[in-house]
């Protein structure tokens, strides 16, 4: 049976939206403000006011912002920063561009965040900092890392690519650690017709670096003061953006909604969920849940007409790209058993009530 229930449709929002968006994109097109430009630079004002920090960078998508975040903190060759082995590969691909080192941290076994209780453990001199993932729109433990980072002279650096929104001890992440990054990769919580992405910050000198970078190492046309990159965000994506960020909260309560309704009603004991801490507000980007015949049930609901996915089937520190760093099975074995059963739930803001309905009683009846 092809699904008929799927984990994410955009077509809904496009359709709820499509004039909106048609007449964003043609004023940039009657503009030809198509690399950076006014479109692009509204949506960096707009956003930061949205996180509530001063700046915020827009970039040509998530991964360059974790790497122009990296460069802005002062991270290069020989240096080591921790990040989760339970999170999407970009997040140690910005620390890897700089030719600094990734070095791998487990996650809890409940809340599937960071762990930061086990922090200290990968902590040597070469450490700079810490890249914490608010993973599946749930906020890591902050408060903790920040702790271990102070009483050690680190940084810590938020990845928010999942978490638009969402809070912690009341506070919007991405204006919580030194920098923070953002992905508007299509199906994020907020997202463009393409890719984008966004670093923000308070400090003044982080954004006019990444400013400088992101623009081929220039502040003035044609001058190039350090070796930079092209990761502008287009005019088209800004414009979109634009258009979205105003129906992010409503799309953010639905999403709350719908998930809140999941953690009631799905009761099944076969199926394990994430534990959301009370300090914090996520915003489940991702429903994911663990069980320990994952397959089957992938299986069984595509079979139902339910689409289901797997996020993410190998943790950071046994892909092959980091073979060359000599982790292996055990080293972080919380990460590595999410990894064995994940599965994420169908879960979207248009989601219709008979579709949530039939999610759960599908769930509920997996034996």
């Amino acid at each position: 049976m092809s699904a008929q229930i799927r984990r994410i449709d955009l077509t809904r929002d496009y359709d709820a939206h499509r004039q909106e968006y048609q007449e964003a994109i043609e004023n940039v097109c009657r503009d030809t403000a198509f690399s950076g430009g006014k479109y692009a630079d509204a949506f960096d004002r707009e956003f930061a006011a949205y996180v509530g920090v001063p700046y915020a960078c827009g970039v040509n998508n998530g991964t360059s912002a974790l790497h122009l975040a990296m460069l802005a903190l002062g991270v290069g060759p020989g240096d080591e920063v921790i990040v989760p082995a339970n999170t999407y590969i970009a997040t140690a691909w910005g620390v890897s561009y700089t030719g600094a080192v990734p070095v791998f941290a487990d996650c809890t076994a409940d809340t599937w965040e960071l762990d930061v209780s086990r922090l200290e453990e990968r902590i040597t001199p070469r450490t700079r900092g810490i890249l914490g993932v608010h993973l599946y729109g749930q906020p890591f433990d902050y408060a903790g890392a920040r702790e271990v980072a102070d009483r050690h002279g680190l940084f810590v650096a938020e990845d928010c690519a999942q978490a638009h929104g969402a809070k912690f001890q009341g506070r919007n992440v991405g204006a919580l650690g030194d920098i923070a990054c953002f992905s508007f990769y299509p199906g994020k919580n907020l997202y463009a017709f393409g890719e984008g992405g966004s670093v923000t910050c308070r400090e003044e000198s982080y954004h006019r670096h990444m400013t400088r970078l992101k623009n081929q190492g220039c502040d003035v046309a044609y001058y190039h003061d350090e070796i930079g990159y092209n990761y502008r965000l287009e005019g088209l994506q800004g414009a979109v953006l634009s258009v979205s960020l105003k129906y992010l909260p409503g799309w953010t309560a639905r999403r709350q909604e719908i998930g809140r309704r999941y953690e009631r009603e799905i009761t099944n004991p076969l199926i394990q969920m994430q534990v959301h801490p009370v300090c914090t507000e996520p915003v489940y980007h991702l429903f994911v849940v663990q069980m320990e015949e994952r397959d089957r049930f992938i299986r069984y609901m595509a079979d139902q007409g339910v689409e289901c996915h797997r996020h993410y089937p190998v943790p950071c520190h046994l892909q092959k790209a980091y073979a060359h760093l000599g982790y292996g099975r055990g080293d972080c074995p919380n990460a590595e058993r999410l990894a064995e059963r994940c599965v994420t739930l169908p879960l979207f803001p248009e989601m219709r009530e008979d579709e949530i309905a039939r999610v759960i009683e599908l769930c509920n009846g997996f034996r």
